[in-house]
């Protein structure tokens, strides 16, 4: 008989925030958690910063509109700790939909005055937060409010049916974290958008396909990619007026999961809150990777290497108060060491 492979199902959450409102949008992200659950989902993936916004309004206003600050302000009194009340309702959905779940969120260190990070929340089945991934690069406008994550959080999960990670809009093209992520076993990817849906973002839904098909026909992995749509509400919320809301051609979205040879089995579907489903046979990942594994035999790690700085930012670099150890001393080769890990 020979071994089998884990089959399982996937959903993409794809909806709006209830806009710079954590409980609301906690809630609401809890409401559709379970749904996906009672569905049979074991893996549900949710867009950029669902909780509790994306940093929208800079698309509609300059940067020093003090409008931009207020919402800057209230995005940051919204934004989530790990742990606190809003992960532990979260928690709590997972265990009840019995499912891994990956969140987009604005995240904040406990006792913290102003740094935002933009991150996924990896949730297991049993509630517990398993780890988190901080966006290393913020994009475009997101470096007016968002700060670079590091190594620390580049990672996978382990999983009964492998291991589960994600990247979050552009890092998607990044191909040296996609690399770190595949050599580290990933075989279920999330990739987290927010919402395009507004003039200068025509092509996106295109671009969007491009990162999607590769990053999973280049690692045959299987890939749930969600994004976020527009409402009203959230027009409402940003005071945008009519100017602002006649540059809108759509609502956004564009979610959708694909196979390990970058088809899509699910979506893409643009506009409307929606969950997509779609059945994942492990198998595939095997069929694939037996012809071309690029993290085994399809590589050349004789000629190629990759080496992840998986040291928390400030740990092994330079602690406050205290100096960084003297360029070719033993104290500074030893926390050189410490800091890389090559795979």
């Amino acid at each position: 008989m020979g071994d089998t492979f884990p089959k399982l199902k996937a959903a993409a959450v794809q909806a709006a925030p209830i806009l710079l409102d954590r409980e609301a949008t906690v809630a609401k992200a809890c409401r559709l958690i379970e749904e996906a659950g009672d569905a049979g989902a074991t893996v549900i993936g949710f867009p950029e910063g669902y909780v509790p916004a994306h940093p929208y309004w800079y698309d509609f206003y300059t940067a020093n509109d003090p409008i931009c600050n207020r919402f800057n302000v209230e995005l940051f009194k919204n934004a989530v700790v790990v742990p606190s009340p809003a992960t532990d309702a979260l928690g709590k959905a997972a265990r009840r939909a019995r499912a891994y779940v990956v969140m987009g969120c604005a995240e904040k260190d406990a006792g913290s005055y102003g740094t935002i990070y933009n991150t996924q929340i990896i949730f297991g089945p049993d509630g517990r937060v398993l780890g988190k991934h901080r966006k290393l690069i913020p994009t475009a406008s997101e470096r007016l409010i968002h700060v670079g994550g590091d190594g620390s959080t580049l990672l996978t999960y382990d999983t009964p049916f492998g291991g589960l990670s994600g990247l979050i809009c552009g890092e998607n093209i990044n191909s040296l974290a996609r690399t770190a992520l595949l050599l580290d076993g990933e075989v279920v990817h999330v990739a987290s958008w927010p919402t395009f849906a507004t003039r200068g973002y025509e092509r996106q839904f295109h671009t969007m396909d491009v990162r999607m098909r590769y990053y999973a026909f280049e690692g045959r992995i299987f890939v749930i990619s969600s994004a976020a749509v527009w409402s009203e509400e959230m027009k409402d919320v940003l005071e945008l007026n009519a100017e602002a809301r006649s540059r809108f051609f759509g609502e956004g979205g564009h979610s959708g999961i694909l196979n390990p040879m970058g088809d899509y089995i699910a979506g893409p579907q643009d506009g409307g809150e929606a969950i997509l489903y779609a059945d994942l046979d492990l198998e595939q990942v095997a069929r694939g990777k037996i012809i071309q594994d690029v993290t085994g035999h399809y590589q050349r790690f004789d000629v190629f290497s990759l080496g992840v700085n998986r040291a928390p930012y400030g740990q092994g670099i330079r602690q406050p108060g205290r100096m960084a150890p003297a360029a070719g001393t033993e104290a500074a080769a030893a926390e050189a060491e410490a800091r890389t890990e090559t795979k």
